[in-house]
């Protein structure tokens, strides 16, 4: 029995969540299609999901379809929740991309099919909604052609579009026209199958073809169009055939060595940590002990495997399936358990740029806020818990507003505490201008600590991060300080000169020293002799912000590029809207009796151009937009408090630090 990591993606509202159900009901796990807008969906098990309508968490069934056991991933739609997309990414074989047969190709489709192409993930399109009035498939298709891919197979014709009775004929041999489009497609990226079509035509079968396809479609390099409706199955059997017979299964050896990545962690009835695992290598069994993480190492002490629908206690998952594994209490997302695959931590899509402070509504609730949000922060680490101990305050990063919604739902929910939001503000980021460098010498005027640490900063190109490198021998002082001062200098670059995270620099370590272990005579240890890692903990955030400061830095926002679709005759009210919220438009497209603008916009600007949109174009306008890039800001950089001792302020910092110690 082969088995299929399937994840079904789409923009909200395209019904991927009805696909899903369909899918179920025909592979007989469930005895009747459950209902987006009843809340009776089998995947919604959230009741916020199941009274807005919208998948919130990813959620995960199985199912069988012939030889394939099919592990099916449902993600949210809502750009809000893009970070549960993120996780499920890189434990996916396979995907279909939903999108809907009567709003067409929308914002978080390009964004999700340009992500699924650049991770080479094989992908299936459905399009839905056929029965819909409305429904437009050919223009759809025309669409997906030229905003997605150009290398895209339509697999049948639609028939009655926009009726109930509407249903999908999949095309065969005796079609020319679609022999002849698979033929060129697929020929792109085969030269002899191209050689032997140009040859001679006739001698290529349609075998060969669907063979071809088959290959192709498992290497991303084409993706099949199927269209239908899932809420009454018309074409839903041919998209059935088509993940069996053109999605890869899941590859991995069960003797080799551990490998597989947690995408999801929950909290069950008891309080227990609960993560989901995507094994690729390696088996994992009940009483084992994982490492994981930084090298943490804890017993497995129950393992659930997704069967038929539901979970079964199993003595073991093996690689190429998804388990649910206890006893992990460390466990976070993203962590890997044994040998590491891919590059850890690598991000698909944008990072939030909105944070908001969170207020609880009794005073008496900030400790239980606090371990709330850090069990929320373990679900979601894109959250970003920031904890204010100057001004008792906790913020959370944010994709949107609907998140806001989300999170005070389950805080009073699943917690019983209620609490509001101050107004969101954009997160910026700091990028060092030029090159600083300072240093602090062991019992030198000033220096109060055992420790002696230089370090310069520079620009680094744009989008690299933090580097850090050394200029000193490794062994000229023990590692576990070398690595102190690695870990202190990433901490105290998430507040710059300004208070934003620094970023894109790289930072050598350009002096070292310490004072050995030592003691007086017939007497242990004696610390204020000898240096401890709380020495360098305490000195390098003075070095680094001093050398930050002669680099200086820029105050950088995120940015979103737009696509604007308006009606032609309301361009001149468009434009200098667009100017007042400092965005720079491009060249206008007319396509008839609408226009096409493109350009950027600053992301604080976004959600103010949206609620001002429908009355500017009376509800005809359609506004895309994805984060971009960073920008310099324009004017006097804004600020944000600081949450730490302020290395900046050397007296402030060293009244606080050395009273803490």
């Amino acid at each position: 029995m082969r088995t299929l990591n399937l994840g079904i993606l789409a923009h909200v509202d395209a019904g991927k969540t009805s696909l899903t159900e369909r899918l179920l009901f025909a592979a007989g796990v469930i005895d009747e299609v459950g209902s987006v807008d009843d809340g009776s969906t089998t995947t919604d098990s959230l009741a916020l999901e199941r009274q807005r309508g919208i998948t919130i968490k990813s959620a995960v069934v199985s199912f069988t379809l012939g030889d394939v056991t099919v592990n099916l991933i449902d993600t949210p739609g809502h750009p809000d929740f893009i970070a549960e997309v993120e996780r499920v990414l890189g434990v996916l074989d396979g995907a279909v991309l939903v999108v809907s047969a009567v709003e067409g190709v929308q914002a978080q489709t390009r964004v999700l099919m340009r992500t699924l192409r650049r991770l080479r993930i094989p992908t299936l399109i459905f399009v839905n909604k056929l029965d819909r009035g409305g429904a437009r498939p050919e223009d759809v298709l025309r669409d997906i052609a030229a905003k997605l891919t150009p290398a895209v197979v339509a697999m049948g014709s639609a028939r009655g579009p926009g009726t109930r009775d509407a249903r999908f004929v999949p095309y065969t041999e005796r079609d020319h026209g679609f022999v002849t489009r698979l033929a060129d497609v697929l020929a792109e990226h085969d030269e002899g199958l191209l050689a032997a079509y140009v040859g001679d035509e006739a001698s290529v079968s349609y075998g060969r073809l669907r063979r071809a396809l088959a290959a192709q479609s498992g290497q991303a390099l084409v993706h099949p169009v199927f269209s239908g409706s899932a809420i009454t199955g018309a074409g839903v059997d041919a998209l059935i055939r088509g993940i069996r017979e053109l999605l890869p299964a899941a590859e991995g050896d069960a003797g080799g060595p551990l490998s597989g990545t947690v995408f999801k962690v929950e909290r069950g009835p008891a309080g227990e940590k609960i993560a989901y695992v995507r094994l690729f290598s390696g088996t994992l069994r009940t009483r084992d002990k994982p490492r994981f993480g930084g090298g943490d190492e804890a017993k497995v002490t129950a393992i659930g495997v997704f069967d038929a629908g539901s979970v079964a206690r199993r003595p073991s998952v093996t690689a190429g399936r998804i388990g649910k594994v206890w006893g992990l209490a460390d466990v976070r997302i993203g962590d890997t358990l044994g040998t590491p695959r891919g590059t850890p931590g690598e991000h698909h899509f944008s990072p939030p740029s909105l944070e908001t402070v969170v207020v609880p509504c009794r005073a008496g609730d900030k400790g239980a806020l606090h371990t709330a949000l850090t069990q929320l922060a373990e679900q979601d680490p894109l959250i970003d818990l920031r904890q204010d101990d100057v001004r008792q305050e906790i913020s959370v990063s944010l994709y949107g507003e609907v998140q806001k919604e989300v999170i005070q739902a389950t805080l009073a929910a699943d917690y019983g505490i209620d609490v509001t939001f101050r107004e969101s503000t954009t997160i910026c980021v700091e990028r060092p201008v030029g090159t600083g460098a300072a240093f602090e010498i062991m019992k030198g005027d000033g220096n109060p600590f055992l420790a002696t640490v230089g370090l310069r900063v520079e620009p680094a190109a744009e989008g690299s991060g933090v580097g850090y490198r050394l200029e000193v021998e490794l062994g000229s002082m023990p590692y576990a300080f070398m690595k102190v001062v690695e870990d202190t200098v990433r901490e105290t670059l998430a507040q710059g000169l300004h208070g934003w995270e620094v970023v894109d620099c790289t930072v050598t370590l350009t002096h070292s020293g310490y004072a050995p272990r030592q003691s007086h005579a017939h007497q242990g240890f004696d610390k204020s002799m000898s240096s401890t890692g709380t020495d360098f903990r305490g000195l390098t955030p003075l070095v680094v912000m001093e050398a930050l400061r002669e680099a200086g830095t820029r105050v950088c926002e995120p940015i979103h590029r737009f696509r604007l679709e308006i009606p032609a005759e309301r361009l001149g009210q468009i434009l200098p809207v667009l100017a007042g919220l400092r965005a720079v438009p491009g060249p206008v497209e007319p396509r008839g009796a609408v226009c096409v603008l493109e350009g950027e916009i600053p992301a604080a600007r976004v959600h103010e151009l949206e609620q001002r949109l429908p009355t500017l174009t009376h509800g005809e306008g359609v506004l895309e937009s994805a984060f971009e890039r960073y920008r310099p800001v324009s004017g006097p950089p804004p600020s944000r408090p600081r949450s730490d001792h302020n290395p900046l302020d050397r007296k402030e910092y060293l009244l606080r630090v050395l009273r803490g110690v």
